[in-house]
Protein backbone atom coordinates (compact mmCIF):
# COMPACT_ATOMS: atom_id res chain seq x y z
CA UNK A 1 0.00 0.00 0.00
CA UNK A 2 0.88 3.67 -1.01
CA UNK A 3 0.08 7.06 0.47
CA UNK A 4 -3.01 8.43 -1.94
CA UNK A 5 -1.00 11.74 -1.96
CA UNK A 6 2.65 11.39 -2.20
CA UNK A 7 3.06 7.83 -3.46
CA UNK A 8 5.70 6.72 -0.85
CA UNK A 9 5.51 3.39 0.48
CA UNK A 10 6.74 4.24 4.72
CA UNK A 11 3.30 4.02 5.69
CA UNK A 12 2.38 2.72 9.34
CA UNK A 13 -0.56 2.37 10.90
CA UNK A 14 -2.40 4.97 12.90
CA UNK A 15 -4.99 3.40 15.17
CA UNK A 16 -8.81 2.67 14.35
CA UNK A 17 -11.92 4.66 13.21
CA UNK A 18 -15.61 3.86 13.01
CA UNK A 19 -14.34 0.29 13.13
CA UNK A 20 -11.70 0.99 10.49
CA UNK A 21 -7.97 0.68 9.92
CA UNK A 22 -6.00 4.06 9.70
CA UNK A 23 -2.98 4.58 8.46
CA UNK A 24 -0.28 7.80 8.46
CA UNK A 25 2.54 8.37 6.04
CA UNK A 26 5.87 9.25 7.41
CA UNK A 27 6.98 11.32 4.48
CA UNK A 28 3.83 13.81 3.95
CA UNK A 29 1.86 12.75 6.93
CA UNK A 30 -1.34 12.23 5.60
CA UNK A 31 -3.35 9.99 6.98
CA UNK A 32 -6.19 8.10 5.85
CA UNK A 33 -8.84 4.90 6.70
CA UNK A 34 -8.77 1.92 4.53
CA UNK A 35 -11.73 1.03 2.58
CA UNK A 36 -12.17 4.92 2.01
CA UNK A 37 -15.25 5.88 0.36
CA UNK A 38 -15.26 7.36 -3.02
CA UNK A 39 -16.68 11.16 -2.99
CA UNK A 40 -18.69 12.47 -5.98
CA UNK A 41 -20.41 11.37 -9.03
CA UNK A 42 -18.43 9.05 -11.71
CA UNK A 43 -17.00 10.56 -14.54
CA UNK A 44 -19.54 8.34 -16.48
CA UNK A 45 -22.35 10.68 -15.21
CA UNK A 46 -20.96 14.10 -15.88
CA UNK A 47 -19.86 13.30 -19.32
CA UNK A 48 -23.72 12.17 -19.80
CA UNK A 49 -25.12 15.67 -18.35
CA UNK A 50 -22.48 17.33 -20.38
CA UNK A 51 -24.12 15.81 -23.85
CA UNK A 52 -27.83 16.37 -22.39
CA UNK A 53 -26.71 20.15 -22.34
CA UNK A 54 -25.02 20.07 -25.43
CA UNK A 55 -27.92 18.56 -27.08
CA UNK A 56 -30.56 21.44 -26.11
CA UNK A 57 -31.48 20.42 -22.97
CA UNK A 58 -31.87 22.74 -19.77
CA UNK A 59 -30.36 22.74 -16.55
CA UNK A 60 -33.61 22.45 -14.47
CA UNK A 61 -34.25 19.52 -17.27
CA UNK A 62 -31.50 17.68 -16.73
CA UNK A 63 -32.22 17.77 -13.20
CA UNK A 64 -35.49 16.06 -13.34
CA UNK A 65 -33.84 13.46 -15.55
CA UNK A 66 -31.02 12.89 -13.37
CA UNK A 67 -32.37 13.94 -10.14
CA UNK A 68 -28.56 15.67 -10.04
CA UNK A 69 -28.95 19.55 -8.57
CA UNK A 70 -29.27 22.13 -10.97
CA UNK A 71 -26.46 23.87 -10.00
CA UNK A 72 -23.97 21.25 -9.71
CA UNK A 73 -24.49 20.38 -13.07
CA UNK A 74 -23.36 24.22 -13.85
CA UNK A 75 -20.46 23.40 -11.64
CA UNK A 76 -19.63 21.05 -14.31
CA UNK A 77 -20.42 22.95 -17.66
CA UNK A 78 -18.04 26.12 -16.20
CA UNK A 79 -15.36 23.41 -15.21
CA UNK A 80 -15.26 21.79 -18.67
CA UNK A 81 -15.78 25.45 -20.29
CA UNK A 82 -12.53 26.46 -18.36
CA UNK A 83 -10.54 23.13 -19.78
CA UNK A 84 -11.17 24.71 -23.41
CA UNK A 85 -8.23 25.68 -25.48
CA UNK A 86 -8.05 29.75 -26.59
CA UNK A 87 -9.62 30.90 -29.09
CA UNK A 88 -7.59 31.33 -32.06
CA UNK A 89 -7.14 33.86 -34.48
CA UNK A 90 -9.31 33.10 -37.51
CA UNK A 91 -7.87 33.37 -40.54
CA UNK A 92 -8.78 35.75 -43.30
CA UNK A 93 -11.86 35.79 -44.69
CA UNK A 94 -13.11 37.02 -48.44
CA UNK A 95 -16.42 37.40 -47.80
CA UNK A 96 -17.64 37.83 -43.49
CA UNK A 97 -21.50 37.53 -42.80
CA UNK A 98 -22.48 39.19 -39.44
CA UNK A 99 -25.70 39.22 -37.57
CA UNK A 100 -27.42 39.62 -34.46
CA UNK A 101 -29.60 37.28 -32.05
CA UNK A 102 -32.35 38.56 -30.11
CA UNK A 103 -32.63 37.05 -26.69
CA UNK A 104 -33.36 38.31 -22.78
CA UNK A 105 -32.12 37.78 -19.44
CA UNK A 106 -34.08 37.70 -15.99
CA UNK A 107 -37.00 38.63 -18.00
CA UNK A 108 -38.47 39.57 -22.25
CA UNK A 109 -37.94 43.06 -21.19
CA UNK A 110 -34.44 42.79 -21.06
CA UNK A 111 -33.10 42.34 -24.24
CA UNK A 112 -29.57 40.82 -25.05
CA UNK A 113 -28.18 40.33 -28.15
CA UNK A 114 -25.68 37.99 -29.66
CA UNK A 115 -23.63 39.36 -32.22
CA UNK A 116 -21.90 36.70 -34.86
CA UNK A 117 -19.40 36.67 -37.82
CA UNK A 118 -18.40 34.02 -39.57
CA UNK A 119 -16.90 33.16 -43.21
CA UNK A 120 -19.72 33.19 -45.77
CA UNK A 121 -17.87 29.63 -47.13
CA UNK A 122 -17.40 27.64 -44.07
CA UNK A 123 -19.74 26.40 -41.40
CA UNK A 124 -19.10 27.34 -37.91
CA UNK A 125 -19.01 30.83 -35.89
CA UNK A 126 -15.64 32.63 -36.13
CA UNK A 127 -16.16 35.71 -33.37
CA UNK A 128 -19.01 36.28 -31.01
CA UNK A 129 -19.80 39.50 -28.62
CA UNK A 130 -23.10 39.79 -26.08
CA UNK A 131 -24.61 43.05 -24.89
CA UNK A 132 -27.18 45.38 -26.09
CA UNK A 133 -27.83 46.70 -30.15
CA UNK A 134 -25.77 49.54 -29.85
CA UNK A 135 -22.60 50.30 -31.96
CA UNK A 136 -20.26 50.32 -28.73
CA UNK A 137 -21.04 46.19 -28.19
CA UNK A 138 -20.84 45.51 -31.86
CA UNK A 139 -17.57 47.65 -31.73
CA UNK A 140 -16.24 44.96 -29.63
CA UNK A 141 -16.81 42.39 -32.41
CA UNK A 142 -15.79 44.63 -34.94
CA UNK A 143 -12.03 45.25 -33.20
CA UNK A 144 -11.50 41.14 -34.32
CA UNK A 145 -13.63 41.34 -37.72
CA UNK A 146 -11.44 44.44 -39.06
CA UNK A 147 -8.30 42.14 -38.92
CA UNK A 148 -9.51 39.64 -40.99
CA UNK A 149 -9.18 42.62 -44.13
CA UNK A 150 -12.30 41.20 -46.11
CA UNK A 151 -13.03 42.04 -49.40
CA UNK A 152 -16.95 42.21 -48.63
CA UNK A 153 -18.76 42.42 -45.27
CA UNK A 154 -22.68 40.77 -45.59
CA UNK A 155 -25.48 41.91 -43.16
CA UNK A 156 -29.29 42.34 -43.06
CA UNK A 157 -28.81 46.31 -43.22
CA UNK A 158 -28.74 47.70 -39.64
CA UNK A 159 -28.14 51.31 -39.18
CA UNK A 160 -25.15 50.10 -36.81
CA UNK A 161 -23.23 48.57 -39.56
CA UNK A 162 -22.79 50.89 -41.76
CA UNK A 163 -21.22 53.41 -39.24
CA UNK A 164 -18.41 50.82 -39.02
CA UNK A 165 -17.90 49.17 -42.53
CA UNK A 166 -17.17 51.61 -45.55
CA UNK A 167 -20.00 51.11 -48.19
CA UNK A 168 -17.48 50.12 -50.88
CA UNK A 169 -17.02 46.84 -48.87
CA UNK A 170 -20.36 46.52 -47.38
CA UNK A 171 -22.78 44.16 -48.87
CA UNK A 172 -26.41 44.62 -48.06
CA UNK A 173 -28.61 41.79 -48.70
CA UNK A 174 -32.12 40.21 -47.49
CA UNK A 175 -32.25 37.46 -44.70
CA UNK A 176 -33.08 34.57 -47.25
CA UNK A 177 -29.63 35.53 -49.11
CA UNK A 178 -27.88 34.96 -45.62
CA UNK A 179 -28.05 31.56 -45.57
CA UNK A 180 -24.98 30.36 -43.45
CA UNK A 181 -25.08 33.18 -40.93
CA UNK A 182 -29.11 32.41 -40.67
CA UNK A 183 -28.48 28.93 -40.46
CA UNK A 184 -25.55 29.38 -37.43
CA UNK A 185 -28.23 31.28 -35.71
CA UNK A 186 -30.50 28.66 -35.94
CA UNK A 187 -28.16 25.96 -34.81
CA UNK A 188 -27.36 28.14 -31.60
CA UNK A 189 -31.48 28.32 -30.94
CA UNK A 190 -31.66 24.65 -31.28
CA UNK A 191 -28.71 23.76 -29.25
CA UNK A 192 -29.27 26.29 -26.34
CA UNK A 193 -32.22 25.62 -24.52
CA UNK A 194 -32.21 29.21 -23.27
CA UNK A 195 -32.06 30.62 -26.52
CA UNK A 196 -35.28 28.55 -28.10
CA UNK A 197 -38.08 31.01 -29.28
CA UNK A 198 -40.32 29.33 -27.10
CA UNK A 199 -39.55 27.98 -23.76
CA UNK A 200 -39.16 28.90 -19.90
CA UNK A 201 -35.43 28.11 -19.76
CA UNK A 202 -33.86 31.31 -19.70
CA UNK A 203 -30.96 33.27 -18.11
CA UNK A 204 -30.85 35.06 -15.33
CA UNK A 205 -27.44 37.37 -15.74
CA UNK A 206 -25.48 37.84 -18.86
Amino acid sequence: MNCPRCDSSKIRKFGHQDGKQRFRCNECSRIWRESSVQRGYPREVKQSCLKMYLNGMGFRGIERVTEIHHTTIIDWVREAEAKLPEDEEAEPTEVAELDELQTFVGSKKQKLWIWTALNHYQPGILAITVGDRSGNTFSKLWERVEDWGSKWYMTDGYCVYSNFIGSSKHLVMKKIKMTRVEGENTRLRHNVARLHRATLCYSKSI
